[in-house]
């Protein structure tokens, strides 16, 4: 019988790279976006079931996933919470209104949507969620506030919720990515502008240097890797007897991950902040 999984965040990048990979896999694929102009976009490059699901919005969750559980013949079989966006900015410049957008759509409205698959796939007896992370779910960088918070939450929720369903058959596993070739980079530098008061800051220089970085046609971090990458781990995550609870993705991630263990936060810090900026 073919599986199924919901994909978020589909419209470019990893969650496209995801639902092409997946349905050529033979996956029942439903992936969604946010705009409708997205959707036809995507039904255009051939996948075949595509859904309109903004993360913002609690009417359009559980409107999507009723879509999808409808798409999937009432059984779904994994849920990929990939949709998310960077808000750069001083934590001393972010207003809370950003703050609070930030964790609209990376931590509560994939909480809301994890809720409800995790409701399915209890009832039906099986599932698993993948969770889509970044190494700013293991460590801080300066500039970054908004959007290491919400991957820090995350965790947090996705750490608590694994040892939940302990004794049942849904699982639940993390990807924490570094640097991915995505539009990831033009879509923060949209947020920069728009939520930061940049001429008003004792940053500016550091806005200047982080504008010219996220307006780069592509990233020049030498650690950049494809998004296939993300999703070699995903396959594991979803298709392994044993999934693992956390999939390291870049160099990055794993050098940030072990020398979190071994070094002191005074020895740890200028490293970070070398690397933020």
């Amino acid at each position: 019988m073919q599986s199924s999984i919901l994909i978020t965040g589909c419209s470019t990048g990893i969650g496209l790279c995801a639902a092409k990979t997946l349905q050529a896999r033979g996956w029942l694929v439903i992936a969604s976006c946010r705009q409708k102009k997205d959707v036809e976009a995507l039904e255009s490059q051939g996948l075949k079931h595509v859904i309109e699901l903004d993360l913002n919005d609690e009417i359009s969750i559980e409107s999507g996933f009723n879509q999808a559980l409808e798409i999937a013949n009432g059984k779904l079989d994994a849920l990929f919470n990939n949709g998310a966006y960077g808000q750069p900015g001083a934590v001393e410049d972010l207003t809370t209104k950003a703050l609070r957008l930030q964790f609209e759509s990376n931590v509560f409205g994939t909480h809301a949507l994890t809720r409800l698959a995790v409701k399915q796939m209890l009832q039906q007896g099986n599932g698993r969620i993948v969770q889509n992370s970044s190494v700013l779910g293991l460590v801080a960088m300066p500039f970054r506030g908004a959007y290491n918070a919400s991957k820090f939450a995350l965790e947090g929720l996705t750490d608590t919720l694994r040892l939940e369903l302990k004794g049942s058959s849904v699982t639940v596993s993390l990807i924490e990515p570094g640097p991915i070739e995505s539009r990831f980079r033009a879509n923060a530098l949209v947020a920069l502008k728009k939520h930061v008061d940049i001429k008003a800051s004792r940053h500016q220089q550091g806005y200047d240097a982080a504008i010219e970085r996220l307006s780069a046609s592509e990233s020049n971090t030498r650690f950049t890797l494809p998004a296939d990458a993300v999703v070699k781990k995903l396959i594991h995550a979803l298709e392994a007897k044993r999934p693992k609870l956390r999939y390291y993705v870049t160099f990055p991630t794993y050098l940030m991950a072990f020398l979190k263990r071994i070094l002191p936060f005074s020895w740890l810090d200028p490293l970070l902040i070398k690397g933020g900026n």
